[in-house]
């Protein structure tokens, strides 16, 4: 039986090309906000628990 060998590299070229396309018009969003957003729900969430028990 004759392998495809050919049928591997272009699936990968199009998984490189879409992954190396940039949008430059996306919404951009440093990790330190997201890290430091995620810190602060979580302690409000925290805070109105502890005012508020169920």
């Amino acid at each position: 039986m004759a392998k495809k060998k050919s049928e591997g590299f272009q699936s990968a070229a199009g998984l490189i090309r879409y992954f190396d396309s940039e949008d430059d018009k996306a919404l951009k969003i440093n990790p330190w906000f997201v890290i430091g957003f995620s810190i602060f729900i979580i302690m409000l969430v925290e805070i109105l628990h502890a005012l508020y028990p169920t």
